[in-house]
């Protein structure tokens, strides 16, 4: 397949699945790219003169895929606690110990900015190599002003590197660091809201997330942090009822909420509301595979309410050390019962909705950035099926060939 250079672009005799919807059912067409945006998509479109034409050869072509929710930034491993798990202790017994965030975080603040970037770079590489080209970065493992604004400013940088559109989040409502361990108010007061100012000060929080759960923070904890991203203009979203029920899924969808994730533990009621207010449901298999849980997020629920299902890796170096978002999309149908539809829907259309980029990416439609995908298949589920293979042909970012 010959890489085109110029600023228009015709693909043709492709196989094409917009990311509009969970239909699995692509049409034979053609898509017309000019100026790094998408012109035209049709049964055929218009050539105009001059154009660069690329043959797909009957492939599949997606949206480039979305990782919508990732934590790729942060020093350390925790392979230690895996053969932990393995050995019978649970999430929270690991945390009493020392173990979990607490362990992260010693390793993230020791870190400079530069050697963030260096062992992120190759978990974003994994990811890209995969077809993704839009990856949603945390912070909330540096749990002080300082480490959790390098975290950011190394996410940040990871876009000048690559090919790649980076959101960034302030997460620093994650967990409680041992000098706060007594005092919650005062970290939230010292650290959690000072700092996200200071993250949108410098530019480097695109939206405003925490954790709701038991061994984290209360709903009316993360009120508050809630109404100070409302006073700085950013989004937000929210880690909850993974573990327990906390009703954070019912207060993301009461402040117009991105997306609430994980969602094990949601009732009928918080898809009702979720769906109601647009907030999207992100579901991460990754996290209840390494856990091992057994409650099932209610996915018949969100169907029946119409809430948009997406699907995101949770990479994380604790319990998802998922880099692959095509494995996570086979997770999600196996583990979850999602079909193929919702499983690729829910890393294009739904991803880029969840993330506040609808207008911007994730589908194939006139008027947004030509991020494209070129699979060596000819049918959805050849994307959702197999697992540890990549049969990625070609990837689009802004147009070009990468």
């Amino acid at each position: 397949m010959p890489i085109p250079s110029e600023n228009c672009h015709v693909l043709v005799n492709a196989r094409i699945f917009t990311g509009d919807s969970t239909k699995a059912e692509p049409f034979e067409g053609e898509i017309l790219i000019r100026d790094g945006r998408i012109a035209a998509t049709g049964k055929t479109v218009t050539q105009p003169k001059g154009c660069a034409l690329t043959d797909c050869g009957g492939r599949l072509v997606t949206p480039a895929l979305i990782d919508c929710h990732t934590h790729l930034v942060y020093g350390g491993n925790r392979a230690r606690e895996f053969q932990m798990r393995l050995e019978g202790a649970s999430y929270a017994e690991i945390a009493a110990a020392g173990g979990g965030i607490v362990s992260t975080m010693k390793a993230t603040r020791g870190a400079s900015v530069d050697e963030l970037v260096e062992t992120a770079l190759p978990r974003l590489d994994s990811l890209l190599a995969e077809g993704v080209a839009t990856v949603e970065i945390k912070s909330g493992y540096g749990l002080s002003v300082e480490a959790e604004l390098n975290m950011l400013r190394a996410a940040r940088r990871l876009q000048t590197m690559r090919p790649v559109r980076i959101r960034t989040t302030w997460l620093a409502a994650h967990a409680l660091p041992p000098e706060f361990r007594d005092d919650r108010r005062g970290y939230i007061d010292s650290v959690v809201l000072p700092g996200m100012e200071a993250a949108k000060a410098e530019g480097l929080a695109d939206a405003v997330d925490g954790f709701c759960e038991h061994l984290a923070f209360t709903a009316e904890e993360i009120a508050q942090v809630f109404d100070k991203a409302a006073t700085l203009g950013l989004p937000v979203k929210l880690h909850a009822e993974q573990l327990s029920w906390q009703g954070g899924a019912a207060l993301t969808a009461a402040r117009g909420g991105l997306s609430a994730d994980h969602l094990e533990y949601m009732t009928e009621a918080d898809a009702k509301a979720m769906a109601a207010a647009g907030t999207v449901a992100v579901l991460l298999p990754g996290a209840f595979y390494m856990l091992r849980e057994t409650q099932q997020p209610p996915v018949q629920a969100l169907r029946d309410h119409g809430c948009t299902i997406a699907l995101a890796t949770d990479a994380n170096p604790g319990t998802s050390p998922l880099m692959s978002l095509l494995l996570a999309m086979n997770m999600g149908a196996v583990l979850f019962g999602l079909t193929v539809g919702e499983c690729l829907h829910g890393t294009t259309g739904a991803a880029a909705q969840a993330l506040g980029l609808g207008a911007e990416t994730g589908r194939i439609a006139p008027g947004l950035s030509a991020d494209l995908a070129i699979w060596n298949a000819a049918d959805p589920a050849e994307l959702v099926n197999p697992m540890g293979f990549n049969p990625l042909h070609t990837r689009y970012f802004k147009g070009r060939t990468v």
